[in-house]
């Protein structure tokens, strides 16, 4: 057998691949086995290093690209360069900061699972319909983040919210800016009619205030007004049921005397608050699961049938029997209350 050809490291023929710098893996033509000395050894751990600086590159640009949005936005917001609707509504605001400050809260406090996004329809208006509870309404602020986050056209829900969110200062700036408008029948048709998801809560404070003894029960859906907006419109009602967030903040009493010397509809007494004092307005963790139902059809009605009183009734109480069964089913089939 010819002896094996021995080739110093460095020299023209040492097995390097001279457009990398990098060893390549050769086979001794007489003995037939690979050389996986130290040269290979030296390879994979080059291989290894620029993969890390390729990836710490790639990190590099990326956070590059990041600041350079971010610098992007504050010169935007400076000059005035944005636009808003004529509700106040600011998309970009909404989707690059008060959305990424509510997301933390949805993802990893109250873990909110999504079940059947795909009944919001793709394009066109609709009207989402949903229980309401929790004391504070983090159930509409999370109800909006499960849209903008989860739908697969990227639809934006618009809230009507109470009066007294227009009343409060820095809330109403912030709800305007979200999207959020006054819960009446002219700015719910101007919406619907420019085709946009709008979400109504037709127990109000009635829901929103309920004490804990009455948790899971829907309360009085009003008069129906929303379903005669939705007629009107000919858009497709979609009943949500919230599960979780009636346990965040328990509501054991109520406070009528501060509720009167504040202008509010009620002043709740929770195991923690105000014995804690700020401490005791961190809701609790509770798990959430939010489902939307299949959606009920409206633009098959004839015409006038928005001021049939009955079937505005019927419709009404059609809504809120699936959401109250929706509820039960989902409280039997979660396993706790926090997990």
């Amino acid at each position: 057998m010819a002896d094996a050809k021995v080739i110093p490291f460095g020299s023209p023929d040492d097995g390097r691949d001279r457009r990398r710098g990098e060893p390549v893996r050769a086979v001794q033509a007489d003995s037939g086995t690979s050389s996986d000395g130290p040269g290979a050894a030296s390879g994979g751990a080059s291989e290894e290093h620029s993969d890390g600086a390729a990836r710490a590159e790639a990190a590099g640009g990326a956070w590059e690209d990041k600041l350079a949005q971010g610098l992007a936005f504050l010169r935007r917001r400076v000059t005035g360069e944005y636009e808003v609707d004529d509700f106040g509504y600011d998309p970009e605001l909404t989707d690059q900061v008060l959305m990424s400050l509510l997301r933390p809260l949805y993802e990893k406090y109250f873990r909110v699972e999504v079940r059947g996004i795909e009944n919001i329809p793709d394009d066109g208006s609709a009207l989402v319909v949903s229980n309401h509870s929790g004391t504070l309404p983090l159930d509409g602020l999370m109800l909006q983040v499960a849209v903008h986050d989860n739908h697969p056209a990227g639809r934006h829900l618009r809230l009507l919210a109470a009066d007294l969110v227009f009343m409060l200062p820095m809330v109403n700036a912030l709800a305007r800016k979200a999207g959020h408008t006054l819960a009446c029948s002219e700015d719910a048709e101007a919406l619907l009619g420019r085709g946009e998801v709008v979400g109504v809560m037709p127990e109000g404070f009635k829901g929103l205030g309920k004490p804990f003894a009455d948790r899971y029960k829907l309360q009085r859906f009003g008069r129906g007004g929303f379903v005669s907006t939705a007629l009107r419109a000919g858009a497709p009602i979609v009943p949500c049921s919230i599960v979780g967030a009636e346990e965040i903040y328990p509501m054991v009493g109520n406070s009528r005397t501060l509720a009167r010397l504040l202008g509010f509809p009620y002043f709740p007494i929770t195991p923690t608050f105000p014995w804690l004092g700020p401490l005791g307005a961190v809701p609790l963790p509770t798990k959430w699961t939010i489902q939307f139902g299949e959606p009920i059809e409206t633009d098959g009605y004839p015409a006038g049938s928005a001021d049939d009183p009955m079937l505005m009734f019927n419709l009404t109480d059609q809504i809120r029997e699936t959401i109250q069964h929706t509820l039960y089913k989902l409280l039997v089939q979660r396993r706790s209350v926090f997990f």
